[in-house]
């Protein structure tokens, strides 16, 4: 009778350390293999992601006539970069310079405003005249009437009429809306003016046009004339500071004026709006 020979201890050992290695390789084929994968993966990304880099790298920026802007302000920025090509384009250097009028007038001022713009005239310039509310109507009509039925204005048409009068309080905040309506109606009808002038019915000029014109053209376009510092003086306490109730924003014919109380520092009017007053 045969008997099984019993192991012996170094036997038992070496079983458990090849059933040990048999059991790290069953779970380390799979961490090989996903290892390998993932590194395939990222070398493939950094392969497309270097090779998209460089094919914009190569590739021609979009010009900037073709280029469609996203936002409103790069249209405004690429609106006013065309117009300003196109005056450069159609007004050499050394051109001369346009000017734009506003005339303005009340009551019985319509025979002053028509000698002031006669005075004022030039076939390059633009004008605007205004009679305001407080003319009578047959006074509006008759400037409006005698600015059509002229021929040197008929032939270069650079005199507009305002035909909705504004209702205006001198030295008010309607006289400046008034000059901000008329300003709006030179951009967007007057053509193409290098400087604005604001005139009343009874001003004169001390020069001729050809003179007035002579002199600008030596000057830089983008120079200005307006009044603006921080130190206004007197202006601040007598015309900033008041709270000043101008009837013609509501309507109303009759003269200003101002409440008890005084406006604080980040209520006061800008300078250069002050300055237009005085």
């Amino acid at each position: 009778m045969l008997e099984a020979k019993p192991p012996s201890p170094g036997s038992g050992a070496a079983g458990a350390a090849a059933a040990h290695i048999h059991g790290h390789r069953r779970w380390a084929a799979p961490l090989l293999a996903s290892v390998l994968l993932s590194s395939l993966l990222i070398s493939a990304s950094l392969f497309f992601s270097s090779s998209r880099a460089l094919l914009l790298s190569f590739s021609p920026l979009p010009s900037a006539s073709s280029a469609e802007p996203l936002f409103v302000e790069a249209k405004l920025r690429q609106q006013m970069r065309a117009a300003g090509e196109g005056r450069s384009a159609g007004r050499p250097a050394g051109a001369v310079p346009r000017i734009a009028y506003l005339i303005s007038g009340s009551a019985g001022d319509g025979a002053a405003l028509r000698r002031t713009l006669r005075a004022l005239y030039h076939p390059a310039n633009t004008y605007v005249v205004h009679l305001d509310l407080e003319a009578p109507a047959a006074e509006r009509a008759e400037l409006a009437a005698a600015v059509r039925a002229d021929p040197v204005y008929a032939r270069f048409r650079n005199v507009r009429v305002v035909t909705r009068a504004n209702l205006v309080t001198y030295r008010g905040p309607t006289m400046v809306a008034n000059t901000l309506h008329a300003a709006a109606i030179l951009l967007r009808e007057g053509g193409d003016w290098d400087w604005f002038i604001n005139l009343s019915a009874s001003d004169y000029p001390l020069v001729t046009q050809d003179d007035l014109l002579h002199v600008l053209s030596e000057l830089p376009r983008q120079l200005n004339f307006i009044e603006h510092t921080s130190d206004i003086g007197w202006k601040e306490y007598q015309r900033a500071k008041p709270v000043i109730i101008d009837p013609g924003l509501y309507s109303l014919q009759s003269p200003m004026f101002s409440g008890l109380q005084r406006k604080g520092v980040s209520q006061l009017h800008s300078s250069s709006l002050l300055a237009q007053h005085g």
